[in-house]
């Protein structure tokens, strides 16, 4: 079977002769994904400066990444002058169109629609916005609903087998908002997405960090296929195993926040033989990867080969 093969039947349940990865090239090992994206990407994630919508980046620590400092819509009259990125700008696919042909898995990049809200209202106003301003809010979620299906549009031109975007949701024990309100506001507008992905022949995959145990049930109805979690430990392996394991597919590293740091290579080795039994099946269901800024988060080289040699054992 192709790279594509392994990973599609390993998302479909269908059965593999063994575990789809994402692991780090520069450390000698392999992946069988290949990462399509925007150039430059509506959503794009800067270290610092200001990005298409106005956001103004800066740094955070030694990460790769930087946050957001100056949010452009300080009131909603803003988004009136704000000029909205447009995903059919000239050469925005380019380099997604000249791709060589690959017998990997083509995993293409979206767009959130809850961490840009945040990025162009700031956090705390848009809390405030679910319930002080339902409206507007609504219609910016919308504009970022339909920049994503104009991307897969694009990006099934491309021959993208998955569509994958970043909105993490959980604090460390909960959800940022209570699930009523992300199923009153949010869960609509992902199925939009789903059904735009599927019609297209793509998977489903979203980036979802913190404690998301709340909203997952949902995410499956919605019709997403592939959960990226970098934490499970602070919802428990055997608790995500019992109620999701079969229904959706992980594809995870070894928690990159209680386990990977730690340096503790047996540790290492142990959680990452739970995580298969826990949350793959004998058909499919799990796909390890690696956390790719690790010096961000205290990840070891050693630490990180141990993880690696785990996933590879029989």
């Amino acid at each position: 079977m192709t790279s594509r093969e392994i990973v599609r039947s390993t998302i479909q349940f269908k059965g593999a002769p063994r575990l789809p990865r994402s692991f780090p090239e520069r450390y000698g090992y392999d992946s069988d994904f290949q990462g399509i994206g925007m150039s430059p990407s509506p959503d794009g994630r800067r270290s610092a400066g200001t990005d298409e919508w106005g956001c103004v980046w800066a740094n955070a620590g030694v990460s790769n990444l930087g946050e957001v400092k100056a949010f452009p819509i300080q009131e909603w009259t803003d988004l009136d002058r704000i000029k909205i990125p447009d995903v059919h700008e000239k050469n925005r696919f380019e380099r997604a169109k000249a791709m060589p042909a690959t017998d990997k898995y083509v995993l293409a990049g979206g767009l959130s629609i809850y961490e840009r809200a945040h990025f162009l209202r700031g956090l705390e106003n848009t809390w405030v916005d679910i319930h002080e301003e339902p409206e507007n809010l609504c219609g910016l979620l919308d504009i970022l609903v339909g920049m994503n299906l104009e991307a897969i549009e694009e990006y099934a031109k491309c021959g993208a087998d998955g569509y994958m975007f970043c909105d993490d949701w959980g604090l460390q024990n909960t959800l940022m908002i209570s699930p009523a309100k992300w199923r009153e506001f949010w869960k609509p507008r992902y199925a939009k997405i789903y059904a735009a992905c599927h019609a297209h022949g793509m998977d489903t995959f979203l980036h979802s960090c913190g404690y998301i145990v709340d909203i997952l049930d949902d995410l499956i109805e919605a019709g997403l296929d592939v959960i990226q979690m970098d934490q499970q430990d602070n919802m428990g392996l055997e608790l995500l195993g019992s109620r999701f394991r079969g229904r959706i597919t992980f594809y995870a590293p070894a928690d990159i926040q209680t386990v990977l740091p730690t340096g503790d290579l047996e540790r290492i080795r142990r959680y990452c033989r739970d995580m298969k039994r826990h949350l793959g099946t004998e058909t499919g269901g799990f796909i390890p990867c690696w956390y790719g800024d690790p010096v961000a988060v205290g990840h070891s080289e050693e630490a990180v080969r141990a993880m690696c040699d785990a996933f590879l054992e029989k």
